[in-house]
């Protein structure tokens, strides 16, 4: 049943049509309704509201990669959703490029996989950052040698596990990394006409920028396909969220590489003599031979210890632990001795 108009509303109609400020033409082409085709052939198995939920999953997801990352690379990382779309997964393979880092990630309790594709230009910074180096990308793309592969497993397997805190609001999640694959024909997990949903997370290191897909086959998420809304998700968090993250942040410190050095001693001696020091030539230290070293951490003097050798490696032996309060003694001790 049409609106019924006012008869204000019939006044003003009737008004317009005499001052021509209404046109006919337009009222007609106003009733013709929009028809939309529908593609069976890629059905719209994901709704807005799915992809929403899934770009605040992974919004949190990149926040946890920007705190996690650095510990491993010792450079600051930030990672952000940059957006999220519906395709065939064949689509998805047909648009990667060679090589490719794909991480087949074991969805559990879910049946079926998810897929953590990584731009190679990101994956050869990471391995370059590992192994001491700047951080750099190779000038020309190559396949990865066997070391190489085990250092972006290792990488891949920590973004796989900072999966389980962003989802618990939807799902209990375990994800374990099965393997990873540089060619896409190793990586069918599913049918190529599937409809798949992809968040693209954007990376960047420094100067370095690249891009993390996650693939997220509909039907590995079926299941907990009406948990994915916003209201659910919220509400979940909400009821969720103890305020209590002490155990959280101790964790995370406890993982943080710190340098440790051992000081056999010091000395001090003319620019002329360093300029002129050979091989072969002695300095003299303020230490006895069985005087203990100064271990320090960091750039504070923690322990003290004797030198020796493990099987084949320097090492020592911690034979005490200066306090915080030895620790200002001494400290104003030195200063006490400078200023003298």
């Amino acid at each position: 049943m049409g609106d019924i108009l006012s008869q204000e509303e019939i006044d003003n109609l009737l008004k317009g049509l005499t001052d021509g400020t209404v046109d006919v033409e337009d009222m007609k082409n106003a009733d013709d309704r929009q028809v939309k085709n529908y593609d069976f052939k890629r059905p719209a198995k994901f709704s807005k509201e799915h992809l929403r939920t899934l770009e605040l999953i992974f919004e949190h997801y990149g926040r946890l990669l920007s705190t996690n990352l650095p510990v491993y690379l010792r450079k600051n990382v930030q990672v952000g959703v940059v957006s999220s779309e519906t395709v065939t997964f064949n689509e998805f393979t047909n648009a990667l490029s060679n090589p490719v880092i794909l991480g087949i990630v074991n969805f559990q309790p879910l049946m079926g996989n998810i897929l953590l594709d990584l731009t190679a230009n990101v994956g050869f910074s990471f391995i370059d950052r590992m192994l001491g180096g700047p951080g750099e990308p190779l000038d020309k793309l190559r396949d990865f040698s066997e070391i190489e592969m085990g250092i972006l497993e290792k990488m891949v397997t920590i973004s796989a596990q900072l999966l389980r805190e962003p989802w618990k609001n939807v799902l209990e999640v375990e994800p374990v990394l099965e393997r990873i694959e540089t060619n896409t024909q190793f990586a069918q997990i599913i049918a190529p006409n599937e409809m798949i949903a992809i968040v693209t997370l954007n990376i960047k290191m420094g100067e370095i920028e690249g891009f993390m897909n996650v693939c997220i086959p509909y039907m590995t998420i079926e299941p907990i396909i009406d948990n994915l809304n916003t209201k659910f998700w919220f509400t979940s968090m909400v009821g969720s969220d103890s305020g209590d993250h002490r155990q959280d942040i101790e964790n995370l410190l406890r993982r943080v590489d710190v340098p440790v050095k051992a000081v056999l001693g010091k000395s001090q001696i003319a620019v002329s003599d360093f300029l002129t020091l050979q091989v072969g030539d002695i300095i003299r230290l303020e230490r006895r031979v069985d005087n203990e070293l100064d271990v320090y951490v960091g750039m504070y003097k923690k322990f003290s210890a004797v030198p020796g050798t493990d099987h084949d490696r320097y090492a020592v032996r911690v034979t005490g632990v200066y306090r915080e309060d030895e620790e200002r003694e001494e400290a104003a001790g030195e200063a006490a001795d400078a200023d003298a």
